[in-house]
């Protein structure tokens, strides 16, 4: 029988509950596994007693960037870790996308500011400030050309909190056609979703935010589906992933961008998609099956 954990975090005012949660360990367990929902950074859990670990709702990882990757390889060195430590690590902070477009895929235009750097924001179009390392629309906002002092007093903030900005063009094409998430497991498709804009002008950067408004399933097209290939292909390690979910947005030219690409512990919304469940379970209990030889105990 495999043992397999399903990590998540503490409750918290900002920490949405996961819904697939509680079903997802129940579907493990009727397929015979000896499956539990287990917190990352409760110490007195034994990883190595798993046979896999399975990354799902760390939803407080991103004001925690640091720690959360120095957890995941400390798991990842004593059993199997999904997704790996290292792709973990890489997709926590959110200048992959400069990867992806480095590589040819088509993202959302993206610049950062690091603490230090000049304010140089833009001037003539809506845009978007967020933390390199976030989630959930955490300390993200959406700005008017007239609103430089707000932005920059935002932008000041992350610095304050010692976050790199993410600063980008507002995607207008998601007022219209919304955003889609192309969500894969065991590398291919298992379903996709659409969403509404989460970022309403005026509303402020610390607000809590609804992450997936208007969420409904989604047919993605042959356009949608290519871009997430191509931004998969581009992830490090040797290995398909678990589990991916692409969020796409349409561009000014109508052709789907790249405006995240999630690795970490991106929501799978079984719960709208209940179909794939069987799915994942397969898949988890598959990689379950694959437990490196080498692992074993060795100190938390």
């Amino acid at each position: 029988m495999s043992r397999v954990a399903l990590v998540t975090c503490r409750p918290g005012p900002e920490v949405a509950e996961d819904r697939d949660l509680p079903g997802l360990v129940r579907a493990l367990g009727e397929a015979g596994a000896e499956a539990s929902a287990e917190v990352w950074d409760d110490g007195d859990v034994d990883w190595a007693g798993f046979d896999l670990v399975v990354i799902r709702s760390t939803w407080d990882y991103s004001w925690r960037a640091a720690e959360f990757t120095a957890w995941a390889e400390r798991c990842g060195a004593v059993t199997r870790l999904a997704n790996p430590a290292d792709v973990v690590r890489w997709n926590t902070d959110k200048r992959y996308l400069g990867d992806l477009a480095a590589a040819g895929v088509p993202v959302v235009e993206t610049r950062y500011l690091a603490p230090g750097d000049a304010l140089d924001l833009p001037d003539g179009h809506e845009y978007v400030v967020k933390p390199a390392s976030g989630a959930g629309a955490r300390f993200a906002a959406r700005y008017a050309p007239g609103e430089h002092a707000a932005a920059a007093g935002h932008v000041r903030r992350l610095h304050a909190e010692g976050f790199t900005a993410m600063v980008q063009p507002y995607v207008r094409g998601i007022d219209t056609t919304g955003e889609r998430a192309l969500q894969y497991v065991g590398g291919t498709l298992l379903h996709a979703s659409r969403k509404g804009p989460v970022l309403a002008p005026g509303t402020p950067y610390d607000r809590r935010k609804v992450a997936h408004p208007g969420l409904t399933d989604w047919t993605p097209s042959p356009a949608e589906t290519a871009v997430a290939r191509q931004a998969l292909a581009c992830v490090p390690g040797t290995s398909e992933p678990l589990y991916a979910r692409v969020d796409l947005v349409d561009g000014e030219d109508g052709l789907p961008r790249v405006m995240e690409l999630e690795l970490v512990e991106p929501n799978l919304f079984l719960w709208l998609h209940p179909e794939s469940v069987p799915r994942v379970v397969e898949e988890i209990l598959r990689a379950a099956a694959r437990r490196p030889p080498s692992a074993g105990a060795a100190p938390r």
